[in-house]
């Protein structure tokens, strides 16, 4: 098979990447290790910037994110016992929009396939060569047979575990990464919502997120041990924790309802740079990864590829490599901002097992400043938002 470039990966950087080229009029063909009904069920997160948003808009997927997505103009910031809302329309002009990922896939994978585009699932022991050839290959198994695939470009969607990172020799690649030494417990939660608005709350007993999935699905997390075992939490455990870290002086009540999942995510922060050896392209988690509390992965995978698509088709237009010689110092300026922003929330909202008082004191007058402070209101609203 041959086509002009071929992408590792059906996560949302991999499906969007492939969108835009088509309506660049460049082909390609999606591979994917996973099922249709797999990728299409893993539930991420989904706070998406407005930049975000409007791509998906403009490029015609988001007919459906307009009309069930939760458009929030503020979030709250909760500490010793108080809300505080950060006002981000007000202060930017921008929004943000809750509506999850894997909603995000499903309306991609419904686009590219309804353009007759080429995703082919369930692939086996995915191999990249020649990649500093003009002739890269991607080989793999599927259906009991062995597929090549011959391109101009191979674009790494694949995330933090896939084969295309891996493929750069270690000489020609350099890697920063830092583990936090606490994780997420997150459960999805059938009840009403109990906040109209993201509440993230600081407490001495760790941090926890209120957040939205629907009018009938809520979705919760508090720090925890990333080592925890999910068996030592039972229901009853996990709500005393929450009202226990979400405890407010003014009247407020998080609402119950059944558990029907649970999980704990690891924390940590990568990024590999240059996101491109000879003709691959690294993009979205692939090249990095941020810690949630700052809402930026899946924003990041979408500006990733917002760049790459578009340095791709001129380069298809018209011969021209200039945006792709520089697609990987554009796309690392914005990651390290995202990478910088979701430190410094995550630093300032988590309690760290080696903490002190004097530390949680240090926390407290941040989080005040952030709250009483117009210019430093306004830099956390520019960065969440994007």
């Amino acid at each position: 098979m041959k086509t002009q470039v071929v992408i590792v990966g059906a996560g949302p950087a991999g499906l969007l990447l492939s969108h835009l080229l088509h309506l660049g009029g460049v082909d390609s063909v999606v591979i994917e290790t996973r099922s249709r009904q797999e990728i299409e069920a893993t539930i991420r997160a989904g706070v998406l910037e407005q930049g975000t948003v409007d791509l998906l808009v403009d490029s015609r997927v988001g007919e459906r994110l307009q009309r069930e997505g939760f458009v929030h103009e503020g979030i709250i910031l909760r500490f010793a016992g108080r809300s505080h809302r950060i006002a981000l329309t007000e202060l930017t002009g921008r929004a943000i929009t809750v509506y999850a990922q894997h909603e995000v896939i499903k309306d991609l994978v419904k686009v590219r396939l309804d353009a007759g585009g080429k995703i082919l699932f369930e692939v086996k022991h995915a191999a990249l060569y020649d990649l500093d050839s003009p002739a890269p290959q991607v080989r793999f198994h599927r259906e009991g047979k062995v597929h090549e695939i011959e391109a101009q470009f191979v674009a790494g969607c694949d995330g933090f575990h896939g084969v295309s990172r891996p493929s750069i020799p270690s000489r020609h690649r350099q890697e920063f990464a830092r583990s936090y030494p606490f994780g997420w417990f997150g459960i999805l939660v059938e009840a009403p919502p109990s906040t109209a608005e993201l509440i993230y709350a600081h407490h001495e007993r760790g941090f926890a997120l209120v957040s939205t999935r629907s009018p009938q699905i809520q979705r919760l997390y508090f720090q925890c041990d990333p080592q925890d075992d999910l068996k030592a939490w039972p229901d009853a455990r996990i709500w005393d924790e929450l009202h226990a870290r979400l405890a407010n002086a003014e009247g407020w009540k998080l609402d119950e309802g059944r558990i029907f999942q649970r999980g704990i995510i690891a924390m940590r922060s990568f990024v590999v740079e240059p996101m491109r050896y000879g003709r691959l392209f690294l993009a979205g988690d692939a090249a990095h990864i941020v810690p949630p509390t700052g809402a930026k992965g899946l924003n990041l995978a979408v500006n990733d590829v917002r760049v790459l698509s578009s340095a791709l088709v001129q380069y298809f237009k018209s011969k021209d490599e200039q945006a792709l010689k520089g697609y990987s110092a554009t796309a690392l300026k914005r990651v390290w901002r995202a990478e910088h922003f979701s430190w410094w929330m995550t630093s300032m909202l988590h309690r760290f097992h080696d903490g002190t008082p004097f530390q949680h004191r240090l926390q407290l007058s941040e989080l005040d400043y952030v709250v009483n402070s117009k210019a430093k209101a306004l830099t956390l609203a520019e960065n969440y938002v994007g």
